[in-house]
């Protein structure tokens, strides 16, 4: 018998006892999965020894490692759905417009709007069943032939990238998969979802757990579909769709080439922005660039620089943080002690200021810019410069592309671009790689190597920073005039190394290792590449394992 912490009550119960036993059966399909001392598990979790002592904790759609077990249980059962019905056919899932997910045919004969209706009653009796999901544990050989069986091949090759000798597979009734995730106990736990028609698939919604468990509110991002159709497109032609498809260029001896292929997609990007801007360069007083945490803002500002300058247009660059009020004016505007402030608010930046700075150089006056001098929390006399006409001002920072903070200066003035990772690439076809992830391992690196700063540290505030992306960034990047995608096919290749050295010294019992353990087991997949040197000294990953020739 072992003891144990369940729901502020000590219970005592016996070796091999599932968590979901403990659970009265009307709370179960409310429930996700569970946390047992600092570990995610999933409900079918048999307690043991080892968890002697331990707290047990129940995880519904408030928290986010179960909304992410929750989202793929939905994905599996769509995939059983098609099974079921399309045996021959082969889907894809990508991430999509709206937080959600697409569903596409790959079979490119399969009519994906007459199958619709007969997926959503397929997947509406499949939950109605409430049939268990099972984790079974195989042999590589046995999910070999499993895969085989359900016509899994995409699966079948990432298998041999996988370093353990056994494999897990969820069972239910006779189907079997696997989707990189923590699942629920039974299809009965999925109970808000939703399946439309969106050319050229399906979109899928489901609950958010940042938004309360809702299901967020669909809205058309003409601007971010494209980018995502683009970066698509540009993964089929280019043959980097799957982690498979990119660690066959590694073991090929193809890494230079391959890594050339993707910086001349960023540079291709920057041709294409600098024909923009020339264009309407008569216009074009100001450029502004924003973009979440770790997308490379910094070297892509100074690349950006250089392709204007090499068609005779030289930019001048204005810093927005010297713009900021110091801690106390912003513990007065927000009613908040120091300690509490949100330093990400537009209202932290002299916004009246930026503004008659931005005006009066525009119209060709001699402005003196402000200096801010973190060290001391204050603003300092800076620099004296006047713009001459056609010299375009750019800006950088997560308020860019917020008109309030460019008020004073017409649309017809501003060329914006957005700037992001958007990655459409799959561990597989049922699972699509996270590029919110990519972004944390990036930034991971970078602060591991130049700021001192443990991974530990990072993921801690991780959660701030997106909560900071989802209400000062994405609300605006569909009034970006370009959205240049500075994902590299080959970055989790080159960033593995040190990423797994940072994150491996996070332990079980660390709070962080939820996390850790997500970032690892999606980095395990991927072939290393050994010679950094391989990477131009002008790459925006340089920002991140150092050597950047612009010195980020």
């Amino acid at each position: 018998m072992i003891k144990v912490n369940f729901n502020n009550r000590q219970l005592t119960v016996e070796e091999g006892t599932r968590v979901l036993e403990l659970v009265e059966k009307e709370d179960r399909k409310k429930l996700v999965l569970c946390q047992v001392g600092a570990q995610v598990k999933e409900l079918h979790y048999r307690l043991s020894e080892k968890n002697n002592g331990m707290t047990v904790k129940l995880l519904n759609l408030s928290n986010a490692e179960a909304g992410r077990a929750y989202s793929a249980s939905l994905r599996y059962i769509v995939a059983m759905a098609f099974y079921n019905i399309y045996p021959d056919v082969k889907i894809r899932f990508s991430y999509n417009i709206s937080r959600s997910i697409s569903c596409q045919a790959m079979t490119k004969s399969f009519n994906m709007s007459r199958a619709v209706e007969a997926i959503s009653e397929e997947v509406k009796r499949i939950i109605e069943a409430d049939l268990p999901i099972e984790r079974v544990t195989v042999t590589i050989e046995e999910a070999t032939e499993i895969y085989k069986k359900f016509h899994l091949d995409d699966k079948i090759e990432i298998l041999q990238y996988r370093p353990e000798n056994t494999v897990h597979l969820y069972k239910c009734g006779d189907y079997y998969n696997y989707l990189h995730n923590y699942m629920v106990p039974s299809t009965g736990c999925i109970h808000n979802y939703t399946i439309t028609p969106y050319s050229p698939g399906i979109i899928i919604q489901y609950p958010r757990h940042d938004l309360d468990a809702n299901i967020p509110e669909f809205e058309e991002e003409a601007t971010y579909c494209k980018t995502l159709q683009r970066a698509y497109n540009w993964a089929e032609k280019a043959k980097v769709q799957t982690v498979a498809d990119i660690n066959r260029k590694i073991e090929r001896g193809e890494t230079l080439e391959f890594v050339q292929m993707c910086e001349a997609h960023h540079n291709r990007q920057l041709a294409e922005l600098g024909d923009m801007i020339e264009k309407e360069i008569e216009d074009v007083r100001l450029i502004a660039i924003a973009g979440p945490s770790s997308s490379g803002k910094t070297t892509f500002c100074n690349r950006l620089r250089i392709e204007l300058l090499s068609r005779g247009i030289n930019p001048v660059t204005i810093s927005m943080d010297d713009y900021y009020f110091d801690k106390a004016k912003i513990s007065a505007l927000q009613g908040k002690p120091v300690g509490k402030l949100d330093l990400e608010h537009i209202d932290c930046l002299d916004v009246e200021l930026f503004n008659k700075d931005l005006f009066d150089l525009i119209n060709g006056e001699e402005v003196t810019l402000p200096r801010f001098n973190f060290k001391l929390d204050r603003r300092e006399t800076g620099k004296t410069i006047r713009v001459e006409q056609n010299v375009p001002i750019i800006i950088e920072g997560i308020h860019a592309l917020n008109e309030k903070l460019t008020k004073s200066i017409p649309k017809h003035q501003k060329f914006k671009i957005y700037i992001a990772p958007h990655a459409q690439m799959n561990i597989d076809n049922h699972s699509p790689l996270s590029v919110t992830n990519a972004r944390l391992i990036r930034r991971i690196v970078r602060d591991m190597k130049f700021r001192g700063c443990p991974a530990a540290t990072t993921i801690d505030m991780w959660q701030s920073v997106r909560n900071g992306e989802f209400r000062w960034i994405y609300p605006n990047q569909e009034n970006a005039d370009y959205v240049f995608n500075s994902s590299l096919g080959y970055e989790l290749c080159a960033l593995k190394k040190e990423a797994m050295e940072a994150l491996t010294k996070i332990t079980a019992s660390d709070p962080q290792y939820l996390v850790a353990n997500r970032l690892i087991k999606t980095l395990k997949y991927f072939r290393e590449i050994d010679d950094n040197s391989l990477v131009p000294c002008n790459s925006l990953l340089r920002e991140f394992i150092g050597g950047s020739c612009f010195n980020v």
